[in-house]
This record gives structure tokens, sequence and C-alpha cells, in this order.
């Protein structure tokens, strides 16, 4: 498993039994980013450190589901949401799915992408100068 250098509560491990809850139905108080990835996958270990900081950086805003596509009945839960490759990122917020990105990106194109997705519903920290 790929887990940030720093734990945060807002970054988790998923799998299809918890997705209900711990995406669709917390996803109705606060947006809920799901990285479908598997550990075959280099672009998904590249994509990984760039939206776990992106998580840090927002402090909660958005929490961050790991969902490792290769253990149990994952894959079928890919397979339900269209995921045609690795890595996908999928944005939801209210139970619905706002948004999603394929392929690896930098954390500033996550925090932009993010920035559209949510506009006025996110804060999102400046950059040090």
């Amino acid at each position: 498993m790929l887990h940030p250098a720093t734990p945060s509560p807002f970054i988790f491990d998923v799998d299809t039994d918890r997705f209900q809850t711990e995406v669709i139905d917390a996803s109705q108080t606060h947006p809920v980013l799901v990285d479908f990835w598997a550990d075959w996958c280099s672009p998904c270990r590249a994509l990984s450190p760039h939206l776990e900081r992106v998580i840090h950086e927002l402090d909660g805003q958005v929490r961050l589901a790991k969902l490792e596509v290769d253990e149990g009945d994952n894959m079928r839960l890919a397979g339900h949401y269209r995921v045609r490759g690795f890595p996908t990122v999928m944005l939801f917020q209210r139970g619905e799915e706002l948004g999603r990105f394929s392929g690896a990106r930098s954390r500033y194109q996550i925090r932009e992408w993010l920035a559209q997705q949510l506009g006025d519903g996110l804060s999102i920290p400046h950059e040090p100068a």
C-alpha cells in the first residue's frame, strides 16, 4: 500500500464494502476524491504523493479515499464507474460524481482541477513565495 509520510485523518484506504459509507454517504458533508490505483502501475505511484500533499494542504476540506483495484472485489467497483485506466481519480460531492481525471498530474494541476470542480466551495491556500 502507498501511505503518506505523515499520516492524515483525511487520507484512507477504502474497498467495495465500505465505499457507500466512506465515499458516497461521506460526500454529503465534504467532497471525497477517490484514487483508483494499482500496485503495478507506475503512473499511480507518481500521482499518489501529489494527491496526498494537496489533501494535506487543504486540511480537511477534501478527503482522499485510496482504492487498490486489485484487492478483493474492488475491480468490479472500478467497472461499475467505467474506469478505463489507472490511475483514475474521481471527485464525489453530495453522493454524485462531480468530475474525474486519468493519468499522473502535478500538484499544481490537481489544485487547479479541484478549484475548477468545487469553485467557491474550496479555499486553496496560496503557494509560499
